[in-house]
């Protein structure tokens, strides 16, 4: 009898999680199947959309263009400088938060705590009119320099190098390591998981950003590439086709990340930095 309820409930469950998938996969089947056919809006019905030849004119629009291709340069650039900022500055200060005692530490925590609290919308007029006095609108710097350190990485960091053990590191400091030594050469590999987590997080945050970049970008030069999609949607019709392959493009690199590193990712996190 047991065994027949245990057998029912992981039906129900699977099938729960089955509904789940499904839900999720739709939208990206539908956006490759409207990427696929030329003008996908002139078809009336489902059958017939289902049923149109199949063409890869949509992608080669897109990769024939310059915009397109100087949208792509910019979200790698911006996406990929960030990245590399969080995890370098986020590495530092969380480590200074978990290890080190200093007047205010207090403050500082609560500080960062707060930074994740406050939605970031709200910095939308300050951060553009200080980047209009700092005359930085339409320019890389105000596209990566405000997100160049973030709260949740600073946090997450700090809470992984607190679970650690301080062993390796007094062992160090007896051999004569210094600071940066030990920073770099001994908690460093220590926190490849989460730095990995803090990485991933990062850049497809800021790939996938939108708001804050229509806001201070004027030029197609500068425009990344969600904001230029945005483009292909007019007053009066919007070019489906192209729109959906350049969002099957965009949607590579998240979908890329995740398939490369979804088993260091949760093999890191669920194991113990160091073992008996």
């Amino acid at each position: 009898m047991r065994s027949t309820s245990t057998k029912l409930a992981q039906l129900g469950v699977n099938s729960f999680l089955a509904l789940v998938a499904a839900s999720m996969l739709f939208p990206l089947g539908w956006m490759l199947l409207l990427s696929l056919r030329r003008h996908p809006e002139q078809y009336a019905d489902l059958w017939t959309l289902v049923t149109a030849p199949t063409t890869l004119d949509n992608y080669a629009d897109l990769l024939r263009t310059t915009s397109f291709g100087q949208y792509l340069v910019n979200s790698l650039l911006v996406a990929g400088a960030i990245t590399a900022g969080n995890v370098l500055f986020g590495f530092m200060a969380g480590y200074v938060l978990a290890r080190s005692r200093f007047r205010g530490k207090p403050i500082v925590e609560a500080s960062v705590l707060a930074v994740l609290l406050i939605p970031v919308h709200v910095l939308m007029l300050p951060l553009y009119r200080f980047m209009v006095l700092l005359g930085w609108i339409d320019t890389y710097w105000a596209l990566i320099l405000p997100w160049l350190v973030g709260g949740l990485s600073i946090f997450m960091v700090r809470q992984y190098v607190s679970a650690l053990p301080t062993e390796l590191e007094d062992a160090a400091r007896l051999d004569g390591a210094g600071p940066w030594a030990v920073l770099f050469r001994i908690v460093f590999p220590l926190t490849r998981p989460v730095l990995l987590m803090v990485g991933l997080t990062s850049f497809l945050t800021h790939w996938n950003a939108f708001l804050f970049p229509f806001l201070l970008t004027q030029s197609e030069a500068r425009r990344t590439l969600p904001v230029g999609l945005a483009f292909y949607l007019s007053k009066q019709t919007i070019d489906w086709g192209h729109l959906m392959a350049g969002a099957a493009v965009a949607a590579l690199p998240a979908l890329g990340l995740f398939l490369l590193f979804r088993r260091f990712l949760i093999r890191g996190l669920l194991s113990g930095a160091l073992r008996e």
